[in-house]
């Protein structure tokens, strides 16, 4: 019996020393994690929620940019982030919560340990048409962002291509960006902006401090994969991404959150996307 006593005590001693080993190096991986996410939208054909996330843990993603609640409910939504342990970095919100259930979001937010709103996307109706339309547009987010970080919370809005129209020099997000104030910031979509004939890691300079991510996606040659809208995976496009990663770290970029707006294999755009960022975040 003292034998057999000795022998367990010897293996749970090495099985302590084991996990000791091991643990610090799971939290120096966890701790030296490079600021990378996806936006759940390119998920949103792959099946359920449940299987959504298994992908993202295939694909070694760890951080999410959530399509508002993710059609569930907030306390649901934490019980699968756990799951998977998978953290949410920023949601995206459309306007017309943001206009009549703000305190609501916020709450739903925070539940999920969320802090960032993004205000995702504006309907064609919802579109000024002048200066002065953007202007009034831009003071609208500068309240909500006023409110959010009021609530230990911030804001961002997120652009596409319409938003680099021109009106007397100034582009509709700078427009924007400028009456909202300093608690506004910018959610860049790089492959938008090239799609408006705007240069990114040129547009990322006037950003400087007010940057609080990129969405990571590429433009295909102009004619092919029309099935993808025309979009590709990160690094095999044509955006010059030698130029926009220096530009977005240089402009304060705090994430790089990967995106496609039609994959035809959405596992396939995260997996080898997450490989290309980590790659090039690494070695700048």
């Amino acid at each position: 019996m003292n034998s057999i006593l000795s022998m367990t005590c010897q293996s749970l001693s090495v099985a302590a020393l084991a996990f000791s080993l091991i643990t610090p190096a799971f939290a120096a991986d966890k701790a030296n994690a490079l600021p990378i996410g996806a936006q759940m939208y390119t998920l949103r054909d792959a099946g359920t929620l449940d299987e959504q996330l298994s992908i993202l843990n295939r694909a070694g993603v760890s951080n999410i940019e959530t399509v508002d609640m993710q059609k569930t409910t907030a306390d649901d939504l934490k019980a699968l982030l756990a799951k998977h342990d998978i953290k949410v970095i920023s949601s995206h919100v459309p306007l017309a919560r943001l206009r009549g259930e703000l305190d609501t979001v916020i709450a739903e937010q925070k539940t999920v340990g969320n802090s960032v709103i993004v205000m995702p996307y504006l309907l064609p109706e919802q579109r000024p048409t002048d200066a002065k339309g953007w202007e009034a547009f831009g003071k609208e987010l500068g309240g909500y962002a006023d409110k959010l970080k009021a609530n230990g919370m911030s804001m961002a809005y997120h652009n596409h291509d319409f938003e680099m129209a021109e009106f007397d020099g100034k582009t509709a997000l700078e427009l924007i960006m400028a009456a909202a104030g300093p608690n506004l910031m910018s959610e860049l979509d790089v492959a938008w902006v090239a799609r408006s004939g705007h240069d990114p890691a040129k547009f990322l300079g006037h950003l400087d401090g007010r940057l609080f991510a990129i969405h990571a996606k590429d433009n295909a040659p102009v004619g092919t994969a029309e099935k993808e809208k025309g979009f590709a995976i990160i690094g095999t496009g044509v955006l010059d991404w030698a130029t926009i990663l220096p530009a977005a770290k240089k402009a304060g970029a705090k994430w790089y959150i990967l995106e496609h707006d039609m994959p035809l294999n959405a596992e396939d755009v995260l997996t080898r996307g997450n490989a290309y960022l980590k790659d090039k975040l690494t070695a700048s």
